[in-house]
């Protein structure tokens, strides 16, 4: 009996609007069968908008405590808040399975550090679109997500080579796109 490989983890990174939880979303329904796959939804310290963005929010307190109590297999803060993904990814890992989460940019040099198997995906998009998108979110006023769209954002680090999915185009098309993306990866 051959030993199964480590896992990979998949790193989804980019700037607000780019649709990174609408293709995650999407590759989830289209691979939910496939057992090599496991989507991780991230805990943040902001309350829950499901149409908006996939995350299980937690309170300070309550993530300060799941925090000590060694409960996340990753932290980091953006945007004035804080940010984990939870310690399942660790198990899922383990047994071998591509494990996908859509992080903050900044944190990929930390979780490199902590899973040297990872796989960077940087969602882009034209920035009329995620001008519109944003909007649409009803989070920020027009001068506020004028200077979301002027941040650059952290630089990934040198040596990061991401896939890089263009998701300006529909929905359809950039699912498609994470999906191959995601089984080459698989099959790496």
């Amino acid at each position: 009996m051959s030993e199964r490989p480590p896992g990979v983890l998949v790193l989804v990174v980019g700037p607000s609007g780019v649709g990174k939880d609408t293709l995650i979303g999407g590759a989830r329904k289209a691979l939910e069968a496939d057992t090599r796959f496991s989507f991780v939804r991230r805990l943040v310290t902001r309350p829950t908008d499901m149409d908006l963005e996939d995350h299980v929010s937690l309170d300070r307190e309550a993530f300060a405590r799941a925090k000590a109590g060694g409960r996340f297999a990753l932290v980091w803060q953006a945007h004035n808040l804080d940010y984990a993904l939870p310690i399942s990814v660790d198990t899922d890992l383990a047994l071998g399975r591509v494990v996908v989460a859509n992080i903050s940019r900044h944190a990929v040099p930390a979780a490199i550090g902590k899973y040297p198997l990872c796989r960077v995906v940087q969602i882009s998009a034209e920035i009329s679109l995620r001008a519109e998108r944003l909007a649409r979110r009803g989070r920020e006023n027009r001068d506020q997500i004028a200077a979301r769209l002027a941040r650059e954002g952290a630089a990934l680090p040198a040596d990061v080579a991401p896939i890089v999915i263009d998701n300006s185009s529909s929905v359809g098309i950039g699912v498609t796109a994470f999906v191959m993306a995601l089984r080459q990866i698989a099959e790496d």
